[in-house]
C-alpha cells in the first residue's frame, strides 16, 4: 500500500457507559483509563494520529479537556450514532487508513495493533478489512477480549456511513463489513501467535466494577517493573496467579445479533 497514507487510531469514548457510567475516567493507579489507553496507542509504530471520538453531551466536557492535557485531537458527535461520529472524527483529521479502538481497552498492547495493523497495510487492497477478533468466515476469537483491533479505509467507512440505516450498525462502528457487507468486503482475521493464546479465557476490556479490579490488579503489579508492559508480561502474571481470573470471569460480552 502506498505509505504516504494516513493513519488514525480512533477511540470511542463517552461518560454514559450503560454498565459502568464514567469508566473512561476512572483511575487505575493514578491515571485515567482514557490517559493509559493513549499513551499505548503512541508507542505503536503506525498510528499518525489519535483522535477521541466523543459525544457532544455535556458529560462528555471532561473527555475533551482530558483530550487536550494529554494533546490529542477530540472530535464531538452523536452519542448514539457511533458510525457517524467515527467517520467525523477521522474526516476532522483527514485519516486515510482507521484503527478503531474502543476506549474500555486501556491495557491495549501497541504490539497488538502493529501486527493487524501492519498486515493491513501490507495485503490492501486484497483485504479491505482485518481483524483479531475472529467472526471472519466463522473464526472463532483466539485474542483476550480487549485486545480487539480492526483496520479499514476511511473511504469505505464513509460509504458505509452513507447507505446503511440500521440501528446496530450506527452503535457498532465497523459491524456492516462482516455482516451485512461481508460477501462485499474482503475481510481478513489474523491468527493470534502462540505466545498470546491460553485454554483458559482472559477479559482485559473494562465493563464491569469487576474488571475494573481485575485490571488495577494487573496494572499494580505488572507496572511495579515497567509501565510498558504488554500482553505477554500479562498472560505470564496470569499463567502463575491463574486466581486472579476469578474476580470477572462472571462478566458476559455485549454481543450483537446474526454473527
Amino acid at each position: 500500500m502506498n505509505n504516504n497514507k494516513k493513519v488514525v487510531a480512533s477511540i470511542e469514548a463517552r461518560m454514559t457507559s450503560s454498565r459502568l457510567p464514567g469508566k473512561v475516567l476512572m483511575e487505575i493507579n493514578g491515571k485515567p483509563v482514557l490517559q493509559l489507553l493513549t499513551e499505548r496507542l503512541k508507542k505503536s509504530d503506525y498510528i499518525d494520529e489519535i483522535v477521541i471520538a466523543t459525544t457532544s453531551n455535556a458529560s462528555d466536557d471532561k473527555v475533551e479537556e482530558l483530550g487536550k492535557k494529554l494533546n490529542v485531537s477530540v472530535f464531538r458527535g452523536s452519542e448514539d450514532d457511533v458510525l457517524g461520529r467515527v467517520v467525523g472524527a477521522v474526516e476532522s483529521v483527514k485519516g486515510d487508513i482507521i484503527i478503531e479502538i474502543t476506549g474500555d481497552c486501556p491495557l491495549m498492547d501497541p504490539k497488538v495493533i502493529d501486527m493487524v495493523t501492519g498486515e493491513f497495510l501490507e495485503r490492501y487492497p486484497e483485504y479491505d478489512y482485518v481483524t483479531n477478533i475472529g467472526y471472519v468466515n466463522n473464526e472463532i476469537r483466539e485474542i483476550p477480549i480487549g485486545m480487539d483491533v480492526r483496520v479499514f479505509t476511511y473511504s469505505d467507512l464513509k460509504h458505509i456511513s452513507q447507505i446503511t440505516d440500521d440501528p446496530e450498525d450506527r452503535e457498532h462502528v465497523s459491524l456492516y463489513f462482516f455482516r451485512t457487507g461481508k460477501d462485499k468486503y474482503k475481510l481478513l482475521n489474523i491468527k493470534t501467535p502462540p505466545e498470546w493464546k491460553r485454554e483458559y479465557s482472559v477479559r482485559l476490556a473494562l465493563d464491569t466494577k469487576e474488571d475494573l479490579e481485575f485490571i488495577r490488579k494487573i496494572h499494580g503489579e505488572l507496572s511495579k517493573v515497567s509501565e510498558d508492559f504488554g500482553l505477554t508480561e500479562i498472560l505470564n502474571l496470569l499463567d502463575s496467579n491463574r486466581h486472579l481470573l476469578e474476580i470477572n470471569s462472571e462478566v458476559k460480552q455485549k454481543t450483537v445479533s446474526n454473527l
